[in-house]
């Protein structure tokens, strides 16, 4: 008798098969339940334990964590939570506070609540240093402390300043951890960044700090939708000498926010910074900037504008045309007038 060895080969894979889809089928069916698991209720101890949750990790990877620490009664049941609750891939990296003898449901609760995680550090994009010394206050952090750490920091080349350089993200540290290294770890996560980002590309016309000061200005003056553009007239502007006369870098030396309007008075103001007094790039970022400008510094949109207005709260307009620009202000300024850019 021949034997068709392959055919066999393939029945058996097909069999093979059926038994794993039917043991699946079977797992899935039994659910949650099937794993042990604590009674869904206030925690009976009011011990917490410290539950470390790095950028990337996966869900196995938690689910092991909070088991062999004693939050869940078993890997499996906080695993099957999380593959079933979309929520879960929205759990921050960091020191999460976490009672412990719950059920799987209420950890995942506790995870996503981000006042248990320990000393955060929240950096919103184009946050100025100034404002990040005040969250590290907030985190028990002393005045002098901040101040001196600051000072000292080592700023990796070929960039010049810690401004720019604290990477917009919600940053824990465990409790008594050195400030000085929770700046270090900002300031390595800002380097990962923008060497990401594309700032070491050897073909741009512009250094990587001078990108990432353009990153800055985009941040600034911009929104998600028109970072591109916004670039774009940067790049213009300096590719013709015109100066860049940004109102962002004139309210980033007078530690303003809020503030559309920019007096005549403001644009004369004495500082490397005032880009309507000064040609060129300011001497250094204006904030820190998240990932979307700082892909929009290196890649701008196409086009020629040279100017661009924001004449109402959503409505930002681009053009090469100075007219044009000049009826759009006349615009924005009925619109301020009229108290559209109020609590905007």
């Amino acid at each position: 008798m021949i034997v068709d060895k392959p055919a066999l080969l393939r029945v058996g894979a097909a069999l093979l098969a059926s038994v794993l889809i039917i043991a699946g089928l079977s797992l899935i069916k039994r659910g949650p339940a099937a794993a042990a698991d604590f009674p869904c209720q206030v925690s009976s101890s009011a011990e917490k334990i410290s539950i470390d949750v790095s950028s990337g990790e996966t869900g196995s990877e938690i689910a092991l964590e909070l088991f062999d620490k004693g939050v869940t009664k078993s890997q499996e049941s906080f695993f099957r939570i999380a593959v079933a609750d979309q929520r879960s891939s929205s759990i921050a990296p960091g020191i999460h506070l976490i009672d412990i003898e719950i059920c799987a449901k209420d950890a995942l609760t506790q995870l996503l609540d981000n006042k248990r995680i320990a000393g955060l550090i929240n950096v919103k994009e184009g946050a100025w240093v100034s404002e990040i010394k005040v969250a590290f206050t907030e985190a028990g952090y002393s005045q002098k402390e901040i101040d001196r750490a600051f000072a000292q920091a080592t700023i990796p080349q070929p960039f010049s300043r810690v401004e720019g350089l604290l990477f917009p993200a919600q940053y824990s540290f465990a409790k008594g951890t050195p400030i000085e290294r929770a700046i270090v770890e900002m300031i390595s996560r800002g380097e990962q960044e923008v060497m990401r980002a594309g700032f070491a590309d050897k073909t741009s016309r512009f250094t990587e700090q001078e990108l990432l000061i353009i990153a800055s200005i985009i941040q600034a003056e911009g929104t998600d939708d028109n970072f591109g553009q916004v670039s774009r007239v940067i790049y213009n502007r300096l590719k013709i000498g015109m100066p860049l006369q940004m109102d962002s870098t004139v309210h980033y030396v007078q530690s303003q926010r809020g503030d559309i309007f920019l007096s005549t008075k403001s644009t004369l103001l004495k500082s490397p910074f005032n880009t309507y007094r000064n040609a060129g790039l300011p001497p250094g970022p204006i904030g820190n900037p998240g990932r979307n400008a700082m892909l929009a510094a290196v890649t701008p949109t196409p086009g020629d504008w040279l100017y661009f207005i924001t004449v109402a709260p959503g409505d930002t307009r681009f053009t090469q045309s100075f007219d044009e620009f000049n009826e759009w202000k006349l615009i924005y300024k009925a619109n301020l007038r009229a108290g559209k850019f109020e609590d905007k």
